[in-house]
């Protein structure tokens, strides 16, 4: 007889997401549903204002990726008007860019997704000095390994627990089967959790340097950057140049290392080894380092055959609302009524919501024993993240989706540290398409941007000798009608804004990002998204304690705040806004 179990909120992610799947008697999953269980409305705030504003305002999207979505939201204005900016400005965008995918990816693994493969009670039986010579067998210089410091790391943590507390280590699944890293692997890798603490902030102040602040930088526009005194000033390039060096030797003597330990160690994990039935994925040019070179590259590939690559054709990108909490409304310039079954292209994307609400029933509880509970209508609307289609095909997008296409086109950097990757933990290119290995996806992209970005600082420095323009005018015919797109890879995967201009301000506005082609549900063909493709087929060794959900949910670095705004899901009012975007201030 079959089960149901619902995680709500999954936590250590960005934003409100609900996850419910229906179990057999073996404790296999048979059935999952992703739910956003929360609306945005950023989208529509932006509309009537002036291209020079979206940026600003998109950027509000996510307190996480904040420059991902101000870089596309000024990107996409001026891709409209044909504004070509500067080469300095697509170096300094770059620079920022990397300071961006450094800080997400070191606290995604391990703020957020560590402590699924990391048991922080195991690391307090560790001998220490065992654990010091253990770290040596995945790097020639680890970092933060040493005898003393894994004593007092160690101690730190014997200090919560002795208080009745772990602090944010408390509520884990602390013992579960699954996890295969003996105690000494554990502290080495709560280690890295503590260094990391001090790693991110320079992280930050990276980004700070060009942007002025983080989160939420403030130095694009709409043609440029305006942060001209910092580009000119050697003191500022030097210590950019050092920051982004002690997060990069982070990343190759933390980061990497532990993802090697990790690869070997969890190699005969079966719920690790799976999570990935979908295998179509998606990707975009990223990271430019000189006029034509990219350090990631741009392609589709389908059912995980890395032999082919295609060219993404953006005409093929369009989302359906079939299964989400809003409506299209209108028709078609043939006169036929737009349906919730249509795929809209983001140019013509509407943002109108549609809540039908939950209903009741019964999953089970703490306990083991089956409550009741409110379920989602899963038979009809129960998210509030659309569902993209490329092609009328489901995709991935994110790390994974970066290093398959990578290695498709044979891009020489990806080559480099996936196949030293796999040859060092015995892995092969199919364990790839894991949970295990989107994990390590991530971890190999912030190593190739570390091993190579600062190509994009060299070429900066080179062209500041014979040019320092950073800005282009911006220019705009208000009689004319402007469409222009931003289209991308961010720390999460593929972004893209897409943006209509009428009488110079912004007449529609769509953004399909990361979360929302991972995270999106079923279509109107009964095609799932990469969430929900992902646990099927899954065994749960415990029902009340499902971290098998929780990692696989989490290898993709789930990003919700980007598709929600605030609702009670309970169908209370929590209050009534009315915001009229011509006079709005932010």
């Amino acid at each position: 007889m079959s089960k149901r179990i619902v995680v709500d909120p999954i936590t250590r992610i960005e934003g409100h997401l609900r996850i419910e799947v229906v179990v057999d008697d073996n404790n296999v999953i048979t059935d999952a549903f992703s739910s956003s269980t929360l609306w945005r409305g950023l989208e529509t705030i932006i509309k009537g204002r002036d291209p020079r504003d979206a940026g600003f305002i998109a950027g509000r999207i996510c307190g996480v990726c904040t420059y991902s979505h101000y870089k596309a939201g000024i990107t996409a204005a001026e891709n409209a008007l044909g504004i070509e900016i500067p080469y300095n400005a697509k170096l300094v965008r770059t620079l920022m860019n990397l300071a961006l995918f450094f800080h997400d990816h070191i606290v995604h693994f391990y703020t957020l997704h560590g402590l699924d493969w990391c048991d922080i009670i195991s690391a307090l039986s560790a001998n220490p000095a065992k654990a010091s010579k253990l770290a040596f067998e995945y790097t020639d210089n680890p970092i933060a390994t040493g005898e003393d410091e894994l004593k007092m790391v160690q101690q730190r943590v014997k200090d919560f627990a002795s208080k009745g507390s772990l602090g944010p280590f408390a509520n884990g699944y602390w013992g579960h089967s699954t996890y295969h890293f003996s105690p000494e692997q554990n502290l080495i890798v709560l280690s890295h959790y503590l260094k990391l603490l001090e790693v991110q902030r320079e992280a930050a102040k990276m980004m700070a340097i060009f942007g002025a602040k983080q989160p939420h930088p403030q130095s694009l526009t709409v043609g440029g950057v305006t942060s001209i005194m910092d580009i000119l000033d050697p003191t500022r390039l030097a210590e950019y140049k050092f920051k982004f060096e002690t997060v990069a030797d982070f990343i190759n003597r933390a980061y990497y290392p532990d993802l090697i330990m990790a690869g070997m160690a969890y190699s005969k994990e079966h719920s690790v080894l799976v999570g990935c039935n979908l295998k179509n994925f998606l990707s975009f040019q990223e990271i430019q380092v000189a006029h034509d070179e990219y350090l990631l590259s741009s392609g589709y590939v389908l059912d995980g055959d890395i032999s082919k690559v295609d060219d993404v054709n953006l005409d093929l990108i369009a989302e359906e609302v079939t299964n989400s909490w809003y409506k299209y409304e209108g028709k078609h310039s043939d006169g036929t009524p737009i349906k919730p079954t249509d795929l809209l292209h983001p140019y013509d994307g509407q943002t109108t919501p549609n809540y039908i609400g939950m209903q009741d029933g019964m999953s089970i509880g703490p306990s083991g024993k089956e409550e009741k509970t409110k379920l989602l209508k899963t038979d009809s609307k129960y998210s509030w993240i659309k569902s993209p289609r490329y092609d009328g095909k489901p995709m991935e997008v994110g790390p994974l989706a970066s290093i398959v296409v990578g290695l498709a086109r044979k891009n020489p950097h990806i080559q480099e540290v996936a196949e030293d990757f796999l040859k060092r933990t015995g892995l092969t290119t199919a364990h790839l398409f894991s949970t295990l290995g989107r994990t390590a996806a991530r971890g190999l992209e912030a190593k190739v941007l570390g091993d190579y970005g600062l190509k994009a600082f060299d070429e900066l420095v080179k062209n500041l000798k014979v040019d320092t323009t950073t800005c282009a005018p911006y220019v705009i015919d208000k009689n004319k009608e402007y469409k222009g797109y931003y289209i991308g890879n961010v720390p999460r995967g593929m972004l893209s804004h897409w943006m209509r201009i009428s009488d110079g301000k912004v007449s529609n506005y769509q953004a399909v990002v990361p979360s929302t082609w991972n995270a999106g549900p079923r279509d109107s063909k009964g095609q799932k998204g990469p969430y929900e493709m992902s646990l099927i087929g899954t065994k749960i060794a415990s029902l009340t304690q499902p971290l098998e959900i929780i990692r696989h949910i989490h290898s993709f670095d789930p990003c919700i705040a980007c598709s929600v705004h605030v609702m009670d899901i309970s169908g209370n009012e929590l209050g009534q806004y009315k915001v009229d975007p011509s006079f709005a201030k932010f």
